[in-house]
């Protein structure tokens, strides 16, 4: 791996050239080989593959003119950030599949309508975890009082990321399973809320949770992420 000082011309890169990857982290740019994942074709990976295929043509087969409308709508009225962190939009149909994948993953229900605020789901800022291996339980918690921790149809979406020594300090994923918690009729749920891990919990190492917000005319937030040492 190679540092880099972006001068002159190019001020920052972030993707794949060739062999070469260039992204960024918190010690500058860098750019290292570029490596091929492996496809081992899992359970998993087939069934995301097949949430997105059925998307794909419910957008195109069973969509009204006015809905797609409407998804371009909301898109061009969200601001996005890409990788270099400068301001992007997406299109109507990157934002359908982006907020009906997860849901439809976890829930089994569409958002075909496009949402009608015109922004994304808030974060919620105290989203923090705890894990324990006795009893391979994470703890997750939330701030009660956000609208949709009260609101039928909308919910937190929580996936898993496999633990790793507890000396590394940034994961990028990736992350695994989906575990649902859904808004219910006020007061809403309390906190803090738990779910068995994805992965086996062994004390001592650290784990990720990312967590995203979808509210329930579609609106889903952006990831959220919290870590942990697991403890006895």
């Amino acid at each position: 791996m190679a540092l880099v000082k972006y001068g002159g011309g190019i001020v920052q890169m972030s993707g794949s050239i060739a062999g070469d990857t260039h992204a960024r982290n918190r010690f500058g740019n860098y750019i290292r080989s570029r490596t091929k994942p492996v496809n081992p074709n899992s359970s998993r990976q087939s069934k995301v593959r097949a949430i997105v295929a059925e998307l794909v043509e419910r957008w195109n087969e069973t969509l009204t003119d006015a809905q797609r409308t409407a998804w371009a709508t909301y898109a061009a009225a969200v601001v996005m950030k890409n990788k270099l962190g400068e301001s992007v939009y997406l299109t109507g149909f990157n934002h359908y599949i982006r907020s009906n994948a997860s849901y439809l993953d976890a829930t089994a229900q569409y958002f075909d309508d496009a949402p009608t605020t015109l922004s994304l789901a808030e974060k919620d800022p105290a989203f923090a975890i705890a894990a324990t291996a006795a009893d391979q339980l994470i703890s997750v918690t939330f701030t009660e009082g956000l609208t949709w921790n009260s609101e039928p149809g909308a919910g937190l979406m929580m996936l898993d990321g496999r633990p790793q020594n507890n000396t590394r300090n940034f994961f990028a994923g990736p992350y695994r399973g989906i575990e649902w918690l859904g808004g219910i009729q006020p007061p809403g749920n309390t906190s803090p809320q738990t779910h068995t891990g994805i992965f086996t919990l062994v004390e001592g190492q650290r784990i990720w949770v990312q967590g995203r917000i979808i509210r329930a005319d579609g609106r889903l937030s952006e990831p959220m992420t919290a870590n942990c040492v697991i403890a006895a």
